[in-house]
């Protein structure tokens, strides 16, 4: 078999996927997956958390959206309406975020090892779950920190993904690349200045951090924007996914600048997110795979949004077993292992059994056949 034998996947436009950026999406997911595995794990002490800085995936996250809805729908400006964009992305997303909160509503009310989430109102968690079903953020609940979407939590993210989308097809995908680039400059300012006073990239999730969330999503996705009209006045390197997923790996695993250091973590992951994620994006969009590496970039980029969404209702379980049954360390690293396995077997069920179907049923509601 041919290295052309398996042929990059296709948007619905009918565009070739950026296939190694698609693998460089599940290779993230996957590290968030972990990150937050062994966060719970140890309760969020920093001895025992291997990729300190994974909480970043997200800023990856939205520095990839903001390159592929560019490269899918800039050239469509006058022949794609702007109701049909929303709706073509609403398809895209919104089923696996109602998957996400039924979930997050079952893990919530079902959950053996946190009785204290039953004493609360069934009024309140169902108004929670409607919230949820929006994508629209709610009240923390038990055992849920501060979060903005306690029933799940990556939704917040998925929140900003759409506020994202909207400024796009406003007003972003009508500008020209000198003002979306100062644009891109003036959003790097205000992230430059979130981390000056935080210390950290790792804010917008909790109610506490809430005005981080546009701060990281509005860098991020516009530099995507961005950075696909420029794409082809940098250097075309080629290193491929395996290579890109090893550069990601080594930056979410960098230790915590220590304390001392004033404003040195926080500067850190700035310098992560400006500079080192669109440099690997860049690299990725112009990597050419063979066979192997393209089955594996795949496989990754399919099933990167199910378990990104889809992952946490089920490490709410994990972690109230941790926290509440305390259990050996072996016995905690056991569970954990088991969660990682459950979670990616069933994000890979829902994305062949629901999201796809779900998604074909939808499709004429996009005006495409």
């Amino acid at each position: 078999m041919s290295d052309s034998a398996i042929a990059a996947d296709t948007t619905a436009a009918g565009k070739s996927h950026y296939e190694v950026l698609d693998g460089l999406r599940g290779s993230a997911a996957v590290m968030v997956v972990l990150f937050h595995i062994m966060g719970m794990t140890v309760s969020w002490a920093d001895t025992g958390q291997l990729l300190h800085h994974a909480a970043l995936a997200v800023d990856f996250f939205f520095g990839l959206s903001g390159f592929v809805v560019a490269y899918a729908y800039d050239d469509r400006r006058k022949t794609m309406s702007t109701m049909q964009f929303f709706t073509i992305r609403l398809v895209r997303l919104h089923p696996l975020v109602l998957l996400g909160a039924v979930l997050g509503l079952l893990s919530f009310t079902l959950d053996p090892f946190a009785t204290n989430q039953k004493a609360i109102p069934l009024a309140t968690v169902l108004f929670d779950f409607a919230m949820a079903c929006l994508v629209l953020p709610h009240a923390p609940l038990p055992n849920r920190w501060t979060d903005s979407h306690s029933l799940n939590s990556p939704a917040w993210s998925l929140m900003q993904e759409y506020i994202g989308n909207i400024f796009y097809a406003l007003i972003l995908r009508r500008l020209n690349t000198w003002l979306l680039g100062l644009v891109v400059l003036v959003a790097a300012g205000f992230l430059v200045n979130m981390v000056w006073h935080s210390n950290s990239m790792d804010q917008g999730s909790a109610w506490d951090s809430i005005w981080g969330a546009p701060t990281r999503m509005g860098f991020s996705f516009t530099m995507g924007l961005w950075l696909y009209r420029v794409r082809d006045r940098f250097p075309k390197v080629r290193p491929g996914w395996i290579v890109l997923t090893v550069i990601l790996t080594a930056v979410f695993a960098v230790p915590l600048v220590p304390k001392e250091i004033a404003h040195g973590n926080g500067l850190y992951e700035a310098f992560a997110a400006i500079i080192i994620f669109p440099i690997v994006i860049l690299c990725g969009a112009h990597s050419q795979i063979g066979r192997l590496e393209m089955a594996l970039c795949k496989f990754a980029g399919r099933i990167s949004y199910p378990l990104y969404i889809l992952h946490f209702p089920f490490l709410f379980i994990y972690m109230n077993f941790v926290t509440f049954r305390k259990p050996p360390l072996t016995t905690a690293c056991m569970a954990g292992t088991a969660a990682f396995v459950i979670v990616t077997v069933f994000a890979w069920l829902a994305l062949k059994i629901y999201d796809e179907p779900v998604r074909r049923a939808l499709r004429p509601l996009t005006g495409r056949a």
